[in-house]
């Protein structure tokens, strides 16, 4: 059981759900990622996303397109990631999820990726643009290295649809709470309660919802109908705000503190 499964194990016994949140690695340099990590740890985040900068995002919106170039422009990289997250683990066990795409990892190579992942401490794998269906060398090679592979679910899934991608998941299953990218968003669509507690009927592992939630009140609506909420534009917008300075890291724990007493 590696620490995502104990984390959500933890909580359900304390009848809690999830913080999630998201950064891109790197932005607006590894440095600051590596202040970050432990101290939304500290201010409430339960699992913390780090994303994988790319030129070419599929999923993501421009708040998260914006940070990769500025995570790029650093000279941020995989391995330069991989070794990041080996540090944190000196003094977090906070569990750590890379969210990246495919091109990266087959550049990279898909073995030499989850032995690293494994080696450095990451503990889930999403990867947006693999589907499910295709997936099986990395889901293969990720259990035999503990390593939670967690696929996403949209409006659009059909219920077989979304059965099968939840087979296919361990750690928690991403539920895509709108059509379209990343970003912040005025309001939760109408039918995303309806459709969380149809989703939670379905499946047997935890249900995290993100894409668009961006204030402490839409994640504490949200947490009601999921066993996570899934926070990151709205954590960007705060990096890209104060970039290298001291109010960075202040400014996001704030914000995450305000994030896990809603939930």
């Amino acid at each position: 059981m590696n620490r995502i499964n104990r984390k959500f194990n933890q909580l359900k016994r304390k009848r809690k759900k999830a913080l999630i949140t998201f950064i891109t690695a790197g932005d607006p340099d590894l440095g600051t990622t590596e202040k970050l990590v432990p101290e939304m740890a500290q201010s409430g985040a339960d699992i913390i996303e780090l994303g994988v900068p790319f030129s070419d995002p599929l999923a993501d919106g421009p708040t998260i397109q914006e940070s990769s170039q500025r995570a790029l422009k650093s000279g941020t990289s995989l391995a330069k990631i991989l070794k990041t997250v080996k540090r944190l683990r000196k003094i977090t066990e906070v569990p750590l999820v890379l969210m990246t795409y495919l091109n990266p990892v087959h550049r990279y190579g898909c073995r030499k990726f989850v032995d690293e992942c494994e080696s450095a401490g990451v503990d889930g794998i999403i990867v947006p643009d693999l589907i499910a269906e295709e997936a099986g060398n990395l889901i293969t090679m990720s259990k035999k290295s503990g390593l939670s592979t967690i696929f996403l679910a949209a409006p659009t899934s059909s219920p077989g649809r979304i059965r099968m991608i939840a087979s296919k998941s361990t750690g928690f299953l991403y539920y895509v709470s709108l059509t379209g990218t990343t970003g912040e968003r005025k309001s939760i669509s109408k039918s995303l309660i309806a459709e969380l507690k149809r989703i939670r009927g379905m499946v047997k592992i935890p249900v995290a919802c993100g894409f668009g939630i961006s204030t402490p009140e839409q994640a504490g609506k949200v947490s009601r109908y999921a066993d996570g909420v899934i926070v990151g534009s709205a954590i960007v917008k705060i990096i890209k705000k104060y970039g290298k300075t001291s109010r960075t890291v202040k400014e996001v724990k704030k914000f995450v503190s305000s994030l896990k007493e809603a939930i």
